[in-house]
């Protein structure tokens, strides 16, 4: 018989470890920290060197105190600390990248049992947690290769009626948080987590395409739901968060009515609330009402009692 591995998921069956997975996110998610680079500058490493120093330091700290078995080798800290870097602008401090990224690492991560055992994304958790913290999160910084007249992000001068070009739309040439303005990019990455089968493309799909459709519905204009599937979080949420392993539906099935729900509610945060960006909250409701999707989209056993 074949030796067996026990380890927390995905499972066996998926051929892969847990530190290579989380090394193939991380992969996916360079050429978004390149391109964060690239347009925003220097200053776009001090916030991801933040993040992910302090996800790691801080990982290693609580297992210490504790006196549980070192976690960082499986690199989930590093993930954590990546994504929540790409989620921030230049505008945020590093003090409070540090308390950010403690807050995902040890209230959310660490303190409810570490990997596998959390309830919500640790990344986006804490993003959450910043932006009702602290002010400087919710604003977006300039690109520093092009120059523009406001530093409004898109979504922000979509809610006021004004068009964006779609190509500076999909390159990043515009305000935001570093990591989520580059489609190009961030889609780069997502072929290659499908390449590798790290995750399928239910729940990305399904989320951005709900986006896009409500829009559509609600506004009858085919520009600005496109405008508002490329503007802001949407893509990074959908391909890098939603589809976290740990917080949403293992099933086919619980993954789509996973992504039409987080598609519902950035709608709606974004349409008809005065906060323009609604990702983040999406994903972090959702994933509370996993247990339950996962619950209501069981497969029943064969044999099983109907």
């Amino acid at each position: 018989m074949a030796k067996l591995t026990v380890s927390a998921a995905p499972h066996i069956h998926s051929g892969a470890s847990t530190n290579r997975i989380m090394l193939d996110v991380i992969i996916a998610l360079l050429p978004a920290t390149v391109a964060s680079v690239v347009i925003f500058g220097l200053k776009s490493l001090i916030v991801i060197a933040a993040c992910v120093i302090t996800a790691l330091v801080g990982e290693a700290l609580f297992n210490i105190i504790t006196k549980k078995k070192q976690t960082i080798g499986d690199l989930s800290a590093v993930v954590t600390g990546l994504l929540l870097a790409l989620n921030l602008s230049t505008n945020v401090p590093a003090w409070q990248c540090v308390v950010g990224t403690l807050f995902a690492i040890v209230c959310v991560k660490c303190l409810f049992g570490g990997l596998g055992c959390n309830f919500a994304n640790p990344a986006i958790t804490g993003r959450v947690f910043m932006l009702v913290a602290f002010s400087a999160v919710a604003g977006g910084a300039n690109p520093t290769i092009v120059d523009l007249t406001t530093s409004a992000t898109p979504l922000e001068l979509l809610a006021k009626g004004e068009s964006q070009n779609l190509m500076d739309l999909f390159l990043g040439l515009h305000g935001g948080a570093i990591g989520e303005t580059c489609i190009l990019a961030l889609i780069i990455g997502f072929v290659y987590l499908l390449v590798r089968k790290v995750i399928t493309w239910h729940t990305p799909v399904v989320f951005i395409v709900t986006v896009f459709a409500l829009y559509l519905a609600f506004t009858g204009d085919v520009m600005m739901a496109v405008s508002q599937i490329l503007a802001g979080g949407l893509f990074i949420g959908a391909i890098f968060m939603a589809t976290d392993y740990v917080t949403t539906p293992i099933t086919t099935r619980g993954r789509v009515v996973f992504a039409l729900g987080c598609g519902v509610i950035t709608f709606i945060i974004r349409y008809f609330c005065a906060y323009p960006e609604g990702v983040s909250f999406s994903i972090l409701i959702m994933n509370i009402l996993t247990p339950f999707i996962e619950k209501w989209t069981a497969k029943e056993p064969l044999g099983g009692v109907k």
